[in-house]
């Protein structure tokens, strides 16, 4: 089939900056479809125009409606790189599409830097929560982000002092490649630069003394997370999580997710991954929610209700961790319900739990193993000077592979 939709990246520079194969196809074109920024940028062309749709999600059915006709869709940078050309793509089949991409704004914005695109991460809040950055501040990091608005440094240099990286390097880039580019620098901790609401922001985090450490690999400290003191605690959450085995893009049921450790280290650990946590306990739901958006998971899907119940109607997962709740029918549901290749991970701490899990183990398989963990704490009184060793609750695991 011959491709009736092309979809043109452009940058400041407007037509002048396409090759000339994209210039032709733009100068043809019967049909363009963009943002107001677009057309500006092509406003000599005389083909019909047409404004992104509202909602957005209406955007297939209205390029489907002009096919036969010459189609182009004006995008900005790189269509397939954090914009509209991805959503076409996942909707309408690549033999009928062609792609002209221009340089990304991550591309200009690293020349600008100087910086290696392989060394450096690249995000986009753009229509996005900004608090999901969060996961990526470390250490040395350096970061590329597409932003919501002209607000949105302002918010990532308060995250960044928040937790110990006030002297990280920000720059905000606007309108790179055109007449009019802007740049403004300056330090998280003294962050007050006004600047336009289209632009892409360089962050070189440097970290105190004393900035919290929070890697992506699981098994963050416990008191990095607000909780009643029932949750999946470090060690154990660390062994859980490598069961569980975070990938990409794929989506974590956590039945009985109290304050949401497990689901919040799913979503870090594996970018564009999802979770869903199922908790009938308002206050724990809190929790969960406010450590979603403290530790850079902000999409974290909270749902009240009871399994199995609760589960009907949810999207089959990759993996499932049942940290409450357990039950012979709970495990049934949330079995028949996992992908293949799905990962399952029961944790019991009590006895009437233990007795299912080794019921469960032996007419399923899997893998059994008891957790022990001890953690070295004053004895006596911080006067005495003496250290023993506290146990923690043991924990049962059970985990299998569905094949």
């Amino acid at each position: 089939m011959t491709p009736w939709l092309h979809i043109v990246g452009i940058g400041e520079d407007g037509l002048d900056g396409l090759v000339p194969t994209a210039r032709a196809v733009v100068e043809a074109a019967e049909v363009i479809i963009g943002g107001d920024r677009h057309h500006s940028l092509s406003d000599n062309i005389t083909a019909a125009r047409v404004a992104w749709p509202s909602p957005f999600d209406a955007l297939i059915d209205t390029l489907q409606s002009y096919k036969g006709k010459r189609v182009v869709v004006l995008a900005t940078g790189d269509p397939l790189w954090y914009s509209v050309g991805a959503r076409i793509g996942r909707s309408i089949p690549p033999t009928e599409i062609t792609y002209h991409p221009q340089l990304s704004a991550f591309q200009l914005a690293a020349a600008r830097m100087g910086w290696s695109m392989p060394d450096v991460e690249t995000l986009t809040v753009h229509g996005r929560p900004v608090e999901q950055m969060i996961a990526f501040i470390q250490p040395d990091q350096r970061l590329l982000i597409l932003t919501t608005g002209a607000e949105t440094p302002a918010q990532i240099a308060t995250f960044l002092t928040q937790r110990g990286y006030g002297k990280s390097q920000l720059t905000v880039l606007a309108a790179m490649g055109g007449k009019d580019e802007q740049r403004f620098d300056g330090l998280a901790e003294s962050w007050d630069h006004v600047v336009p609401a289209f632009n892409t922001l360089a962050v070189d985090c440097v970290a105190a003394d004393d900035a919290a450490l929070i890697p992506r690999v699981p098994g963050l400290a416990d008191d990095l997370f607000q909780h009643d003191g029932t949750m999946t605690k470090q060690e154990v959450r660390a062994v859980t999580l490598a069961k569980l085995m975070p990938m990409r893009g794929a989506l974590l049921w956590d039945v009985g997710c109290g304050c949401g450790s497990v689901a919040v280290e799913w979503m870090r650990a594996a970018r564009f991954s999802h979770a869903v946590g199922i908790e009938p306990r308002a206050d724990r739901r809190l929790f969960a929610a406010q450590n979603a958006a403290a530790l850079g998971a902000p999409r974290l899907e909270l749902i009240d209700g009871s399994v199995p119940a609760a589960l009907d109607g949810l999207k089959a997962p990759d993996a499932i961790f049942i940290g409450g709740g357990l039950s012979h029918e709970t495990f049934e549901t949330c079995w028949n319900a996992l992908r293949p290749l799905g990962r399952l991970v029961c944790n019991a701490v009590t006895l009437e739990s233990e007795t299912l899990l080794l019921a469960l183990h032996k007419e399923y398989g899997g893998q059994l193993v008891k957790l022990n963990v001890n953690r070295a704490e004053p004895i006596g009184g911080p006067e005495t000077g003496l250290t023993g060793w506290r146990p923690l609750m043991p924990v049962t695991q059970w985990s299998l592979i569905k094949r």
